[in-house]
């Protein structure tokens, strides 16, 4: 008797690992049909698997790679796709859709049962197995397990576990099969399994729009397409409520920490294609429900935050109120002397500018100390700090990235620690260890790069703080904000409740360097000196023109000329990822010429090779590393299981096949990943074809980025299409007005 038949099913069009998903349909192409031998690879969050598969009617094995979900050997397979040829591993078979096939032979199906598909049975039990039920074997095991007790060595005991396996297995592909038949992808189906387990076709049939806030990567789109296929109405309330909620993540996203309602409303129609009335008693719904809050805010009209903005926002404007209207501990000596103590110390003559911030950081608990480069920052921040310590108190140093803290440590002499690092996330609890209940134990904190600060981490911070504790954020109002959402400092200064020290003389020294005075001059809305001793621009009207001068300049004229390593000490700063020199090409062109061979790892389209430079994109509390820490691949493994080791800043961090979705080649990064980073070297294109990004701020951060050389590669017209164009989108933030409003109430009447 022949076993049940499992239905051939087309499993999803399989893409290269990224985040667009693609409908179900007849992919046409080449046809391929046989049983799979070995993975040779597979990746356990998108299922990205390269494979060998012994082909119908040929002799040998082919290579076949895709998104092939939770196959083992001994699958028979029926695939569409084509034939592709890898200029490093040959001839392969790139799968588009596939289907599995119930195997027909009793070697089959030995194989399929023997291949660790079902826990409990190994090759020599599914040979014992299928020696007492031939072509019945998986009939009995799904229909009438009772049976499997007739094979020697399996009690009763023993084939209900068996049986209850294989129902596990089973379950697995159900519920593959259910997702892919709705048109998601067959990695995005293995993200949703991971996500929610058996529950995924109940969860999805429930709520799909679930998937667009939960699962990594499903947008709301994909879920408005999988809702469509479950029948959900176009005009139905969910989707309505689905949509305002995806907007207010968007919008986040972006930078915001609210949207106006009529805003909300406008943009919700625009998107969903339905009635005003709809997606007003959405909203309405949405707020009743506390998945969203409205807040009327003076002067600016009914706001509606998502419930972990509006608490990050008015939380972060209560505590820093309560430092701004209480007094500051008096030191106990006159701060001029101490001053003076420091000025004879460290041999340095502090500017009035910088005497006056170092006075402010004394008498208030609330400071912020702003200016651009060359205008003695971190002066102030050594002066700050020797007179505080000379006064007893302890003195915390942070800032919010590893290489911001690194350099606040050198420059001085002071230990320096993350943000996150100094708040003590707690992996088991998903939160800080360090807040309201269990205070750092500093009378003063001072935070570098605090342009940097999103309006979540300013409420962990300021939450942190003991009620006598100053703090004193440090940073350049002038470079780009945030990447999450908020504008911490631009608020705080706009308040008018902090104190604040504006430092603008530029110092002899500094005023040497073409970096800084050409920073100052774009900061001004004037153009750059084009050339000098640390400043060069270089015309070409077209990218291609533009990619190989600088791949040139990187790899051997500045190497040559100035004597810097052109991956340890040269940084390409790209406006964005996309185009011919957008961050995500140079990379592949960088690599190809800086480090073109050695031990590698490839996932997807991308490989990761021994000298590789990587940059670290998402936080990772486990590993102690966090988004836009930079390092060196030291060591590439062999086999399925092969690990890529990470140095960064001398510490080894190891990364398996499934976890180096983690991981960006670095030769190149956008300006927005560089902030709170110095290099030796800049290097930025400049097309206009990155006119979206082309604004004063993004081009003043990336300058200000170089420490010894900065070179600016592209068209005239876009340069100064960047130096006129300020920032037109302003942030929704209310920061500032909650703390103003905070410290009025605080202060009384």
């Amino acid at each position: 008797m022949a076993g049940p038949q499992q239905p051939e099913l087309p499993l999803g069009p399989l893409d290269d690992p990224g985040p667009n998903p693609a409908a179900v349909s007849d992919a046409g192409g080449d046809a391929l049909e046989g049983t799979l031998e070995r993975v040779v690879y597979s990746n356990a969050d998108t299922r990205w698997t390269v494979a060998r598969m012994s082909v119908n009617g040929q002799k040998g094995l082919c290579t076949i790679v895709g998104n092939l979900v939770d196959l083992t050997p001994g699958t028979a397979l029926r695939l569409r796709g084509e034939w592709v040829t890898d200029s490093r591993y040959g001839e392969q078979f790139k799968v588009r859709t596939y289907v599995t096939l119930t195997p027909s032979t009793l070697e089959g199906i030995e194989r399929y049962l023997g291949s660790g598909l079902v826990s409990g049975i190994g090759p020599a039990l599914a040979a014992r197995i299928v020696a007492r039920f031939g072509n019945a074997t998986l009939e009995v095991i799904e229909q009438h397990p009772d049976r499997l007790a007739e094979v020697p060595g399996i009690g009763k005991s023993r084939a209900d576990k068996l049986h209850q396996a294989w129902t596990d297995q089973r379950a697995v592909a159900d519920v593959m099969l259910f997702l892919q038949g709705l048109g998601v992808s067959s990695a995005f189906a293995a993200r949703i399994y991971k996500r929610y387990g058996d529950r995924a076709i109940e969860i999805v049939r429930d709520d799909p729009y679930r998937l667009a806030l939960e699962v990594w990567g499903v947008g709301f789109k994909t879920a408005d397409a999988i809702a469509e296929r479950l029948g959900v109405a176009r005009d139905s309330p969910r989707r309505a409520q689905a949509g305002v909620l995806h907007l207010l993540h968007t919008l986040s996203e972006d930078g915001h920490t609210f949207v106006l309602a009529d805003e909300l409303v406008r943009q919700a129609i625009e998107v969903l294609a339905i009635d005003t009335l709809i997606v007003e008693d959405a909203v309405r719904a949405l707020v009743a429900d506390k998945y969203a809050i409205a807040d009327e805010l003076p002067g600016r009209g009914r706001a509606i935050y998502t419930p972990e903005l509006h608490d990050a926002e008015t939380q972060a404007a209560a505590h820093l109120a309560r430092l701004a209207t209480s007094p500051a501990p008096p030191l106990g000596f006159d701060p001029d002397g101490a001053l003076l103590r420091f000025e004879e110390s460290t041999g340095m003559q502090l500017a009035p500018g910088q005497r006056d911030a170092v006075r402010a950081a004394i008498a208030h608990k609330l400071v912020v100390i702003t200016g651009g480069p060359g205008v003695g920052k971190t002066t102030v921040v050594r002066a700050v700090l020797d007179v505080l310590e000379r006064a007893g108190r302890l003195v915390a140093l942070a800032a919010p990235t590893g290489r911001a803290a690194k350099r606040m440590a050198e420059a001085t002499g002071h230990p320096a620690l993350t943000l996150h690092r100094m708040l003590e996330w707690q992996p088991g609890t998903t939160t800080f260890k360090r807040g309201p209940d269990s205070p750092l134990p500093c009378d003063a904190l001072i935070v570098d790069e605090a342009s940097m600060l999103d309006i979540h981490m300013a409420h962990r911070v300021a939450s942190a703080l003991r009620s006598r504790a100053r703090l004193i954020l440090v940073g350049d109002i002038d470079q780009l904000p945030a990447v999450g959402p908020g504008s911490v400092l631009a608020d705080v200064i706009d308040s008018r409740q902090a104190a604040v020290a504006r430092l603008t003389e530029i110092f002899r020294q500094a005023a040497a360097s073409q970096i800084i005075t050409n920073a100052h001059r774009i900061n001004q809305g004037e153009l750059p000196d084009q050339q000098g001793t640390d400043y060069f621009f270089i015309s070409r009207d077209d990218p291609e023109a533009a990619l190989a001068t600088l791949q040139e300049v990187v790899c051997e004229r500045i190497p040559k000329r100035f004597g810097l390593d052109p991956v340890d000490d040269v940084q390409v700063l790209a406006p964005m990822h996309r185009g011919v020199v957008g961050a995500a090409n140079l990379n592949e062109v960088l690599q190809r010429t800086l480090n073109p061979t050695g031990a590698s790892l490839t996932r997807g389209s991308r490989t990761f090779r021994t000298g590789d430079k990587v940059m670290q994109v998402k936080n990772d509390y486990d590993k102690d590393v966090f988004n836009g820490d930079i390092g060196r691949i030291i060591a590439v493994g062999d086999g399925d299981q092969a690990e890529v080791l990470v140095e960064f800043d001398g510490r080894r961090v190891s990364y398996p096949p499934e976890e180096l979705d983690q991981l960006v080649l670095a030769y190149a990064v956008t300006v927005h990943k560089s902030q709170g980073s110095e290099y030796p070297a800049v290097v930025i294109p400049l097309m206009t074809q990155h006119y979206m990004m082309l604004q004063r701020s993004l081009l003043y951060t990336a300058i200000t980025r170089g420490k010894r050389l900065v070179v600016v590669i592209g068209q005239p017209r876009a340069l100064a299409m960047a130096v006129r164009t300020q920032d037109a989108r302003t942030r929704m933030s209310a920061l500032g007005l909650r703390l103003t409003r905070a410290a009025e109430h605080a202060q009384g009447p």
